[in-house]
């Protein structure tokens, strides 16, 4: 019989537990859950966990909860009612999972609310205690191929979006109304918006601008940076223009950055370090003279979460492996001026990194 989805990720889960000497893996209502066991719970005071061992998974889970949960998935629930306490419900779930033992090492949900942990904590014996890192996050950083076809298809929406902005560029039209038209592209499609920042002018020296009432006007440079969440995973990409004639300084720092681009794309393979990555790019940066320009990492992990590991920073030296799926998004931000930043979405495979969008980098050139 062909392994479900959630039995072959247990699988490889207790694989990576007794490599890394895990007795109990506790798991929140979060994306690792979501991407362990296919079951979203309504997240409240009320606790919820997946706790995995060896011999046993179960969930703790609120009756009120049961029969939306049960829908996704057949492994056990151990239910509580809000009139009896999730105490006796807990003890029956550790037990089961053959915890009872003193001293032993709990990975938590480093998203899981504190007083979920702490109340699983209070319930065992002197655990040991790390995060999720080297068992459940070192298994979602490597996208299988349903993942990565789930993210592919997002990113293709997110093109036509893209491509449906920059052609709806028109003097006078707002940040917010040129947000509209993204949000629409991906309504009419089956998405949701994940995020979106459109900036005009000035607007795109801030890196996180907030799409605002900033009116188009003539020669003004152009950032858009959005992203939708297309079945169950999300895309996002950043490309720039100019409305009007590209200024020679414009140009200049564009091209800047789309060299950077160019680098990241050509270190970034399986075994390198995210922190040469990272270099790769700022180096073309900071010999250009915008060193001091450059204000963030060089990217971020993709999955479930829009931001996940492996970070591609300078401080990282975790080493990148086949089906990590990262942004490369170097950018120079003038205040006051403009910003440029021009991002990618890649998945590393033998070979190197493959993009997802299929959208041209080449700067959008818009006539007044």
């Amino acid at each position: 019989m062909t392994l479900t989805r959630t039995q072959s990720r247990l699988s490889h889960l207790r694989t990576r537990m007794a490599q890394t000497g895990t007795d109990l893996v506790a798991l929140g209502p979060s994306s690792h859950m979501a991407w362990l066991s296919d079951v979203h719970p309504h997240g409240d005071e009320r606790p919820v966990m997946l706790l995995v061992s060896q011999s046993y998974a179960g969930f703790l889970m609120p009756s009120l909860n049961s029969a939306a949960a049960r829908q996704s998935t057949d492994l056990p629930f151990h239910m509580w009612r809000d009139d009896e306490g999730p105490e006796s419900a807990l003890n029956a779930l550790l037990h089961d999972c053959g915890a009872t033992g003193p001293d032993l090492m709990v990975v938590l949900d480093e998203t899981m609310r504190t007083d979920f942990a702490l109340r699983l904590l209070d319930a065992m014996d002197a655990p040991r205690r790390r995060f999720t890192d080297d068992t459940v996050g070192l298994l979602r950083a490597s996208k299988d191929a349903d993942e990565f076809d789930a993210i592919k298809a997002a990113h293709l929406l997110n093109d036509t979006a893209v491509k449906a902005a920059f052609d709806a560029l028109a003097q006078g039209v707002t940040e917010r109304e040129i947000e509209a038209v993204i949000h629409a592209q991906y309504k009419a499609n089956g998405a949701t918006l994940e995020f979106c920042s459109v900036c005009f002018g000035a607007s795109g020296a801030f890196p996180h601008h907030y799409s605002g009432d900033t009116k188009l006007t003539a020669d003004t440079a152009i950032l858009i940076d959005t992203g939708c969440r297309l079945n169950g995973y999300p895309s996002d990409m950043t490309r720039c223009g100019f409305f009007g004639t590209p200024t020679p300084a414009y140009q200049e720092v564009f091209d800047v950055v789309e060299r950077a681009v160019q680098a990241a794309l050509a270190a970034a393979k399986p075994g390198v370090r995210a922190c040469d990555i990272d270099k790769a790019a700022r180096d073309v940066i900071t010999d250009a003279g915008y060193g001091d320009k450059f204000l963030h990492r060089t990217g971020h992990g993709l999955g479930i979460d829009i931001h996940e590991p492996p970070y591609i920073a300078a401080n990282s030296d975790v080493v990148l492996a086949q089906g990590n799926v990262f942004s490369i998004e170097p950018g120079v931000y003038l205040s006051g001026d403009f910003g440029v930043r021009l991002e990618e979405i890649v998945i590393l495979r033998e070979t190197g990194a493959e993009i997802f969008s299929e959208m041209p980098r080449d700067m959008v050139v818009k006539a007044n």
